[in-house]
């Protein structure tokens, strides 16, 4: 598959955008759960404003009063087109998707039809923390195969685990995390195919969040999972959710392989019904129109990357920090400074900055935290010299 460069068209950074008076303004689980002293750089939202196309296609509905329920394919062959233009792929057949409320619902109900009560899903850890919580609640047994210490995915490890979850016969599943959240990793389509390769080997089905996939910074390039030889069996969920800022906007896609569109034909029809019709035009106008906003997103986070190593370098040169490849997370690796199991913790305490906790993460996110990356240079800035001040 060819990567299409990324081209900003003289778009503005949207990261640069709105002012810190103006995001407190808002009433989300990122602006509210701490006080107003505390500065957010926890959750997954960012601080930008829409992209004038979702604005527009959200506002058209609404005067229109199309505010029902979600019909059609649109949002799938958006994302279909939006696969081909940006990695190449021309794989992701609109009748094999199908509409979720959301990408980690629709990983329930995925690994719901490949697995049953009692049966394992492997996961990659340090990872996503709600892939423990969802799966857990499910009555399913999480096992973990971590990452390396180069932060990438363990082969060895990956197949002594498939090897453990099969036994007595037992199915299984591997919730695979691409990109990676929090590590940032793009996984590469040789590492692709050698998950494939080793699902297949044990009888492992895949199913790959991919959430995080238009957010790819530099010169890395997303390889879809059911782009590579050996992945026909795998389930995908994509999203116009973390690229676009439309969290709040609930509307996911489900993907099958040819080898799982007989899987995928088994969802609850139910399902779709948790999906807003307001939400899928607004994915769907991001995905068909928002390029041009994604691409001066994209450039603002890869300046932003530079931005934290250079803060941390000056400011608190023990934090480990290697940048990622893609989304708008960065692990830092704060062991070195002495601060226990939990660092977020001090850093909220005693700099009034909230990180995301390390811990729920899994194996090895002791001594470690999360940073949202994607809000402007002053705040950032500002972050990273409390952080520094908690210190002292």
């Amino acid at each position: 598959m060819s990567r299409i460069p990324h081209d900003s068209s003289g778009e503005p950074d949207p990261l640069q955008h709105l002012t810190l008076d103006r995001l407190r303004r808002r009433t989300s689980v990122k602006w509210r759960s701490y006080p107003e002293d505390v500065l957010p750089l926890w959750v997954a939202e960012m601080d930008v404003p829409l992209a004038e196309p979702v604005v527009r296609a959200v506002t058209d509905a609404l005067h229109l009063g199309d505010t029902g329920y979600p019909a059609g394919t649109a949002y799938a062959e958006a994302l279909a087109a939006f696969a081909g233009k940006r990695w190449g792929w021309d794989g992701l057949a609109v009748e094999r998707t199908a509409l979720v409320p959301d990408v980690m619902l629709g990983v329930v109900e995925m690994l719901r039809l490949v697995t049953a009560p009692g049966d394992t899903v492997v996961v990659n850890p340090p990872v996503y923390p709600p892939f423990y919580q969802f799966v857990e609640h499910m009555d399913r047994r999480v096992a973990e195969a971590p990452l390396g210490a180069d932060g990438r995915l363990d082969f060895g490890v990956l197949e002594e685990t498939f090897r453990r979850a099969v036994t007595d016969r037992r199915r299984a599943a591997h919730l695979l995390c691409s990109p990676h959240n929090p590590t940032g990793t793009v996984h590469t389509a040789a590492e692709l195919s050698a998950v494939a390769a080793l699902a297949e080997r044990y009888g492992v089905r895949v199913v790959a969040d991919e959430i995080h996939s238009p957010l790819v910074l530099g010169g890395a390039g997303f390889v879809p999972y059911l782009s590579v030889p050996g992945a026909e069996r795998g389930l995908s969920l994509m999203s116009a959710s973390k690229g676009w800022h439309l969290a709040g906007l609930k509307a996911a896609l489900a993907i099958a392989g040819p080898g799982a569109a007989a899987d995928l034909e088994r969802m609850p029809e139910e399902v779709g019904h948790g999906a807003g019709h307001v939400a899928v035009i607004a994915h769907t106008a991001a995905l068909r129109d928002g390029l041009t906003w994604l691409d001066a997103l994209l450039a603002g986070l890869d300046a932003k990357r530079r931005l934290l190593a250079d803060l941390l370098a000056e400011h608190l040169p023990a934090i480990r920090y290697r940048p990622g490849d893609a989304t708008y997370l960065a692990w830092l690796d704060c062991r070195a400074l002495g601060l226990g199991d939990d660092p977020a913790d001090v850093f909220l305490r005693r700099g009034r900055v909230a990180l995301s906790s390390g811990l729920p993460f899994g194996t090895g996110g002791t001594g470690h935290a999360r940073l949202n990356l994607a809000t402007s240079d002053e705040v950032l800035t500002q972050a990273v010299r409390a952080m520094a001040a908690a210190l002292h």
